[in-house]
């Protein structure tokens, strides 16, 4: 049976996101997809999910939902205080929902984005393969106040078990990024071959699913590159000095040096900062 997800507040920016639509870059779509995997993974294993069952990514300040009837749901990722009717839940374990029942979020305590999963995944539209919104792409592109988001609604009680899943949280306020050299990271001076490794960067309030800039100005003497390919944890260095992290809305051609390239768990933790955080390049060679 079809059921609903009202959405009575729409919170600060809230999307339905999977794993992302990989093959078309070529024609210059994104990949897009979860900005943290590894939350998106933990809420759907905790609920028996496929592994990229679509959630819902809520970014610092949460939605207010109603849902409209029984099911089960699972929330990893930042801590945003998320209630039930009124009453605290906790990460990381199964939710009983019923009819009517009210899911709000509150104070941020730990954590940029946080991730809900709902059994067998929210049944929003495919696009090109992937659930994952994306501006001029998908109908939607974030929560909208009045918005009704199905579900499959379930009774099912397939959860008695002693089974658990315990979430390491100590990546959500880890300042150390792993990247890898980029393409041009050879072609910088050495001087600042050493402030990347050693230095502390701020996350600039610039910054949004499609790219985190750093607060701080470097000296750049590199000439511009030719166009080339770039990819969700591209680290690049613009004319005037500033880092740019890219994340998963990323455009798939860039013309600025790539001097870093930030792993898959570098990612995933980058996706984490908030403006102000102070990261440190773990740079693997």
């Amino acid at each position: 049976m079809k059921a609903e997800v009202e959405v009575l507040q729409p919170g600060l920016f809230s999307t339905i996101q999977d794993f992302g639509r990989r093959g078309f870059q070529k024609y210059g779509v994104p990949l897009s997809g979860v900005m943290d995997r590894i939350a998106l993974k933990t809420a759907n294993l905790i609920l028996q999910n496929q592994a990229d069952a679509a959630v819902m990514e809520i970014t610092q300040m949460g939605p207010k939902l109603k849902f409209s009837a029984s099911t089960k749901i699972a929330i990893s990722g930042a801590d945003l205080s998320p209630k039930l009717n009124e009453e605290e839940i906790k990460n990381n374990v199964v939710v009983k929902i019923n009819e009517g029942d009210i899911l709000s979020f509150g104070r941020p305590n730990k954590g940029m984005r946080s991730y809900l999963a709902i059994l067998n995944g929210f049944k929003t539209e495919k696009v090109l393969g992937s659930r994952s919104w994306y501006e001029d792409l998908t109908r939607h592109y974030k929560l909208e106040k009045g918005m009704k988001l199905q579900y499959e609604a379930s009774e099912e009680e397939k959860f008695e078990t002693h089974a658990g899943i315990k979430f390491h949280d100590s990546y959500l306020n880890s300042e150390e990024i792993e990247v890898f050299p980029g393409p041009e990271f050879e072609k910088l001076p050495e001087t600042l071959k050493s402030h990347l490794r050693q230095s502390k960067f701020s996350i600039d309030k610039n910054n949004n699913r499609m790219a985190i800039q750093l607060s701080e100005v470097l000296e750049n003497e590199l000439e511009p590159i030719i166009t080339g390919p770039v990819l969700p944890g591209t680290v690049q260095l613009t004319p005037g000095g500033k880092l740019i992290v890219l994340m998963r809305d990323c455009q798939t051609t860039g013309g600025y040096p790539r001097v870093l390239q930030l792993s898959e768990k570098g990612i995933n933790m980058m996706a984490q900062k908030r403006a102000g955080d102070g990261i440190r390049f773990l740079l693997k060679l």
